[in-house]
């Protein structure tokens, strides 16, 4: 019997196992089922495994070659297949005069070269020597970009923002949506905006739609074309088309195709985030992500974090048939990492083609979706409760909070804790039933993990997005998928692209009859009402 079947019968040997079952058994599992690492602490006591299931989970990691499988991202071998490239988002945070071979070509000083420039252009900005084309200091800063060229520095710079003092406003457009620029450039001054166009290709279509937008409305509001090389910078690995839209090939901060997108925050994607906290706690988020890598590349399986999560998560996506999983960080400041985990972990391991270019046999990568705590406790936490859908969580807390309100912070983490016992523990019907019967029962044996930081720092959050990085490649190598393409995102941007031109034509679409008739009622609509002409600020 392989690992697989063994786990499969296990699953039915537990099938009336309860959590409380375990604690009974196990009066010290609270201790026993938690790692702690450089101040990080993953309790996963309150979880539907016992020893055996974690002895099985880890002989499975064993049978896939998971540990063969880090060391080769960490070496630089072409694990993404799809795309014959290495995968080293890990080289970003390496020290420098450590070693990364890729081809027979150290490229750890190619990526100390950037990170010194974006150091010197952030000091610039920060201290006022790079002002703007009426010399006027640089005080907003507007990040355009998409997916992972937006999500990671925008929540960064939320998670981030008492670390900001000294530093430029900094927002993020991304939507081609106009409400999204609109909104965003509504009350600032031209002559004190920047704007960072991260776009790995320059070529994605919603970013340069935003990007020339603005351009636009700078040109027009500072009077010559003159004033763009003092107020837009790019990353990209694209200087001909960076040239092409007029920013200062000089201007441009390069990364490059070894870095997916998603994977992209430590790179020079993160220049906007650099702007906002000063590139001393830039550097300490670095250092964070570098310590988590060598935890998850030397920590044994069984005790390694990211590695545990990663095989917790597929007992219940496939022994289990979770459909999906909830991040719930109890702290305001993290409350776009939910949607970061989205792109993350969906957009990774959201596939049902293998590695090898066969069909998956096995169910991959779940619905992720989450909310601050305690918001989420007044929205979905029922369903959580005593709803009939089954939904793993990751609870995230911070031990100690950057505000003078210690009675909130006490509240927050109580919330947190009661739920996470609420969940596992439950509470049976009342014996004679009350008259509101079921209505009070809460059946409880709903798992969770619990993760704990001592404060949110650079440092912190550096090393939870690469802890939650590992967990990702630690089930995408389990189930045989490549984490680092998304080739599903390329039929929708055809077609748009293909439905874009015809919107203005007068030709007949050449669609489904749905698809047809919806163009057809937009270009009605489009004619009546006309279009706007003037860019409003």
């Amino acid at each position: 019997m392989n690992i697989w079947d063994e786990l499969r019968a296990h699953r039915r040997d537990v099938t009336e196992l309860t959590i409380a079952d375990l604690f009974d058994k196990q009066p010290a599992r609270g201790q026993e089922y938690a790692v702690e690492n450089d101040g990080l602490i993953l309790d996963y006591s309150k979880n539907l495994v016992t020893d055996r299931t974690l002895r099985l989970l880890v002989q499975l990691a064993a049978e896939r070659n998971l540990d063969a499988g880090i060391e080769a991202m960490f070496a630089g071998a072409h694990i993404n297949t799809t795309e014959n490239r290495p995968v080293l988002h890990t080289a970003l945070r390496t020290p420098a005069g450590t070693v990364v071979n890729v081809n027979g070509h150290d490229v750890v000083p190619g990526v100390h070269r950037v990170l010194a420039r974006m150091i010197d252009f952030a000091t610039q900005v920060r201290t006022g020597r790079w002002l703007g084309a009426t010399g006027k200091k640089i005080s907003t800063v507007v990040n355009i970009g998409i997916g992972g060229s937006d999500l990671g520095p925008a929540m960064a710079c939320a998670a981030l923002r008492d670390c900001a003092a000294g530093g430029p406003d900094t927002r993020f457009v991304s939507n081609v949506d106009g409400h999204d620029l609109v909104a965003a450039l509504r009350d600032l001054d031209p002559a004190g905006t920047l704007f960072v166009i991260s776009s790995k290709t320059f070529t994605t279509v919603e970013t340069l739609s935003n990007a020339r937008a603005a351009r636009q409305w700078l040109v027009d509001s500072l009077g010559a074309s003159t004033a763009v090389a003092k107020h837009f910078v790019a990353v990209s690995t694209n200087a001909r088309e960076v040239d092409a839209f007029g920013i200062d090939p000089n201007n441009m901060f390069e990364f490059w195709d070894w870095v997916g997108g998603r994977y992209s925050l430590q790179s020079a994607i993160g220049l906007s985030l650099m702007l906002a906290i000063g590139p001393e706690n830039f550097r300490d988020f670095l250092a964070g992500a570098h310590s988590m890598d060598e935890h998850f590349r030397r920590a044994p399986l069984h005790q390694n974090i990211p590695v545990l999560l990663g095989l917790i998560g597929v007992w219940y996506r496939n022994f289990w048939e979770a459909q999906t999983y909830a991040i719930l960080p109890y702290d305001q400041r993290l409350s776009r990492l939910p949607a970061y985990l989205q792109q993350l972990d969906m957009e990774s391991n959201g596939k049902t083609a293998g590695r090898d270019g066969g069909r998956c046999p096995v169910a991959t990568a779940p619905v992720v979706w989450g909310e601050p705590g305690t918001n989420g406790q007044h929205a979905f936490f029922q369903l959580l409760h005593q709803g009939s859908v089954f939904v793993p969580c990751d609870f995230l807390g911070v031990l100690q909070p950057d505000h003078d309100l210690p009675e909130h912070h006490d509240l927050l983490m109580a919330n947190l804790f009661a739920q996470t016992e609420a969940l596992a523990f439950g509470q049976p019907e009342a014996t004679p039933p009350a008259a509101a019967g079921m209505h009070r029962a809460f059946p409880g044996n709903r798992p969770s993990n619990t993760i704990l930081v001592p404060r949110l720092s650079p440092y912190s959050l550096g090393q939870l997005i690469a802890m939650y990085e590992h967990k990702v490649f630690t089930q995408g190598w389990i189930w045989g998928v490549n984490s680092f393409d998304q080739w599903g995102v390329e039929l929708g941007k055809a077609l748009a692209t293909r439905i874009f031109n015809e919107l203005a034509s007068d030709s007949a679409p050449t669609h489904d009859s749905s698809t047809n008739a919806l163009i057809t009622r937009y270009r009605q609509f489009r004619k009546v009402a006309g279009r706007p002409t003037e860019f409003r600020r």
